[in-house]
């Protein structure tokens, strides 16, 4: 690879195919980020890799690309593996984007969604299977998926699912899958599971870093608030009416963020809550809102804090203080996204100065803290003992979602399905050479 000194990267630079190509310029992805300008190449050509990022810098094409590439000319299947459900229908979303007009092929297997419509996925032999680990090892047991055409597997946000406990799984799932793949592996934070990890189950990976772990988004304006828990709302209520654009909030807890969000809708603000205790529907529904601008201000515990891919929040509210300082990455990281310029405040109780220490060692920097502002009087929400606050999508069932246009294994123009094979290439590797 070859480039101009001082020249701006481009996707042309990086052993991307002619067709890939066309549809990046489609999407208008002119530029690649930083993690994408290093992990793709060496991932062109096979290599195991891991990659340390912090959320928002574009990981998902960093392995998504070359993964459509490589499937596209060579037989098998490829892997991902991610901690949520919404991730996993994120990565699923932004594969179908540039795949849809190869013709590529998706099976999302997350839980709360219809096992039924999961099997219907995997019996049209799809190019890539998008996991978590959990409901993988649910299919494993039930005998409705085989791992043996598995070529390539990535393991994204792989400090998160080790965090949520996934890490038996991962190694029973990995054990069943041939030596011979390429394996990547995408973090924002090294802690030394994964490394083990990646000594146990990798062959010789490179290390791509496009920032220290634990490096917070360059353009964060951090700020910390002391404030006692008897008057947070009362801040909370300044800040939201002081702020006009798009915010998430941080709860620690779910019985939080609903109390919360109850409390914000109280104050006259659309808002909606995101958590564990929340249907996959209500979760889709929720994001979905979020997006649109249906609801300018999310609630969320940290099932959100890597789950959230939305564009131009302003301000990210620590209403709690993480439980683990890495989880303050990831929550801030979910503004100043892309380049872009964002805010984050956070509450402390005078007794969680320690956590503040922790957070500061870990992003090495000292976070300002602020007097409090002139606090509006304390209004009194109406609690509904029922979940009713928010409308939500009827019920749904099924995985990712389809794409549209005609997918590999749809009919060909002369009214006859097209011949397949086993591993899922015929049409789709046609489409792509």
């Amino acid at each position: 690879m070859t480039q101009a000194s001082g020249a701006m990267p481009r996707f042309s630079d990086l052993g991307i195919a002619p067709k890939l190509l066309g549809i990046l310029e489609q999407l208008q992805f002119s530029q690649p980020t930083p993690i994408q300008h290093q992990a793709i190449p060496p991932a062109m050509e096979g290599k195991d890799l891991v990659g340390i990022a912090q959320t928002g810098t574009g990981k998902t094409l960093a392995f998504g690309i070359p993964m459509i590439q490589r499937l596209a000319t060579a037989r098998g299947q490829g892997l991902i593996m991610l901690p949520t459900r919404e991730l996993a229908l994120q990565v699923d979303e932004t594969l179908q984007k540039v795949g849809r007009p190869l013709g590529l092929k998706t099976a999302v297997l997350i839980g709360g969604a219809s096992m039924y419509q999961q099997v219907q996925q995997l019996r049209r032999t799809p190019h890539v299977i998008i996991a978590t680990p959990g409901r993988l090892v649910d299919h494993l047991q039930q005998k409705t998926v085989s791992l043996n055409q598995i070529k390539i597997v990535v393991l994204d946000e792989a400090d998160r699912m080790l965090d949520i406990g996934f890490l038996p799984q991962i190694k029973q799932i990995l054990s069943l899958v041939s030596t011979e793949r390429q394996t990547m592996l995408f973090s924002a934070t090294m802690p030394s599971e994964i490394a083990q990890l990646a000594g146990k189950y990798m062959r010789m990976p490179l290390r791509v870093e496009v920032a220290p772990a634990g490096t917070s988004a360059a353009k964060v304006e951090q700020e910390v608030f002391m404030v006692s828990k008897e008057v947070k709302i009362q801040l909370l209520d300044k800040l939201l009416t002081d702020n006009a654009g798009t915010i998430l909030i941080f709860s620690r807890t779910k019985h939080g963020a609903k109390k919360i969000a109850a409390g914000i809708r109280h104050m006259g603000h659309t808002a909606v809550e995101m958590h564990s205790n929340r249907s996959l529907a209500q979760r889709k529904e929720a994001l979905a809102g979020f997006k649109s601008g249906k609801y300018r201000i999310m609630v969320a515990t940290d099932i959100a804090a890597r789950g959230i891919d939305v564009k131009d929040i302003s301000l990210v509210i620590n209403y709690d203080l993480p439980d683990n300082s890495e989880d303050y990455v990831h929550r801030i990281g979910r503004t100043a996204r892309a380049g872009q310029s964002g805010k984050a405040i956070s509450f402390a109780s005078p007794d969680q100065r320690n956590d503040l220490r922790g957070i500061e060692r870990l992003i090495r920097k000292t976070l300002p803290i602020l007097a409090l502002p002139v606090l509006p009087p304390r209004r009194t929400p109406v609690f509904v003992p029922r979940d009713n606050f928010d409308s939500f999508a009827p019920r749904q069932h099924g995985g990712g979602q389809r794409s549209g246009g005609r997918p590999f294994g749809g009919r060909s123009s002369s009214g006859r399905p097209p011949r397949r094979s086993s591993s899922g290439g015929g049409n789709f590797r046609r489409r792509f050479n």
